[in-house]
């Protein structure tokens, strides 16, 4: 192996030693507690060393939101079945978005730390956007396939999100142990009252 090979080859051992670090001071003390220092002292590396990598916190929690969204939309994508309507296509994005939030809570903080991003957030990073792809795909379907006319799909598509966020985020704000597997009989009720409403739009 030559010298610039093993350069290379240390630096991403550095990297995926910052980002375990990383995750690590995020799960034990929460992703504010995160800060380029702690991480320096705890991989037992100088401060300067940190920012080649990152240039600063916040590029980590970008790291990590990518990491989130790139996991989120795989796990709604899987929860599509092309051979069933999208009326429950949609309800199954949703009972999966609500494991996906359960199971990967630490994560789920990270990626809707300021809340549920802006549109143009959403378009310019290619991990939300696929998130956001399926969700409108199968919001889209369930308006073709129930004839509706006249309706706004971004409108519609930001309040499911919404109903999605909101709702998890009650369930984050309890403290409860909640167990994914156990939807919650709100978001089961919402998703519901949702779909019918899609259905039945009338201007």
């Amino acid at each position: 192996m030559g010298v610039v090979e093993r350069k290379l080859r240390d630096l991403e051992k550095i990297k995926l030693q910052i980002i375990e670090q990383s995750w690590l001071i995020v799960e034990e003390e929460g992703w504010q507690a995160l800060s380029i220092r702690k991480i320096a002292d705890a991989i037992e590396y100088s401060v300067p060393v940190i920012y080649k990598h990152f240039e600063n916190k916040d590029a980590i929690i970008a790291y990590f939101t990518r990491q989130g969204f790139a996991m989120m939309a795989e796990q709604l994508a899987s929860a599509v079945d092309l051979n069933k309507s999208a009326d429950d296509n949609l309800y199954n994005i949703a009972t999966s978005y609500w494991k996906f939030a359960l199971e990967h809570k630490k994560c789920y903080e990270i990626m809707f730390g300021l809340g549920i991003p802006q549109c143009e957030v959403v378009n310019s990073i290619k991990e939300m956007k696929a998130t956001s792809t399926v969700m409108l795909t199968c919001i889209s379907k369930c308006i073709t396939e129930n004839n509706v006319d006249q309706i706004d799909l971004y409108l519609k598509f930001k309040t499911f999100w919404s109903i999605l966020h909101g709702i998890i985020t009650i369930e984050f704000l309890s403290n409860q142990k909640t167990n994914p597997e156990e939807v919650s009989p709100i978001l089961t009720d919402a998703i519901q009252g949702f779909i019918i409403s899609l259905k039945h739009h009338h201007n």
